[in-house]
C-alpha cells in the first residue's frame, strides 16, 4: 500500500504544478483537510483549491522540487523545496504582498495521511521565515515592528 500512497502523493504534486484546481480538490477525501502551518490556515471542500490558486498566482513558475519521500503505512512524508519567481500578488492571512520579482527557493516538509488512495490530511510546513527573507520582506522588519 505504501507504494500506491507514494504514487498518489507524487500525482498530487503534479496536479498542483499544472494548477488543475478541480483535479486538486478531487484528490481529497470528502472530509479531507489541507493545513498551511506557516500561516495557521486550514482548507476544506472547495477551499482546498485556494492555496494552489494563491501560490500559482504569486509564483507563475511555481515548482516543487522533491528531495526525499518516506512512507509508513498510510502516512507519506516529503522533504522538498518550494521554488519560483514572485511575479504576482501573494495573499496572506494578514494582507496582500505585492510581487517583489525575487526568487524563492525555500525548504518545506509535507506530511500526508491517505485513506483509500485519497488525501485525508495534508500538513504543509513551508519555512516561512526563509520565504519572507528571500522575498525581501524581512529586510523591512524594523519598519513593521512597533517601538
Amino acid at each position: 500500500m505504501s507504494d500506491d500512497n507514494v504514487s498518489a502523493v507524487r500525482n498530487a504534486y503534479a496536479v498542483a504544478e499544472r494548477k488543475d484546481l478541480e483535479g486538486w480538490i478531487s484528490l481529497f477525501t470528502p472530509d479531507g483537510v489541507f493545513t498551511d502551518n506557516s500561516v495557521g490556515a486550514s482548507y476544506r471542500g472547495r477551499a482546498l483549491a485556494d492555496p494552489v490558486r494563491n501560490y500559482g498566482t504569486a509564483f507563475s513558475n511555481m515548482h516543487r522540487e522533491l528531495f526525499r519521500i518516506y512512507a509508513d503505512g498510510n502516512v507519506v512524508v516529503v522533504q522538498l523545496a518550494l521554488q519560483g519567481t514572485h511575479d504576482g500578488p501573494l495573499q496572506l492571512p494578514f494582507g496582500k504582498l505585492p510581487a517583489t520579482g525575487r526568487q524563492m527557493d525555500a525548504p518545506c516538509c509535507d506530511v500526508f495521511e491517505l485513506e483509500g488512495g485519497k488525501i485525508k490530511r495534508f500538513d504543509c510546513y513551508p519555512e516561512g521565515s526563509v520565504i519572507f527573507s528571500q522575498l525581501g520582506v524581512l529586510n523591512n522588519l524594523n519598519a513593521a515592528l512597533s517601538h
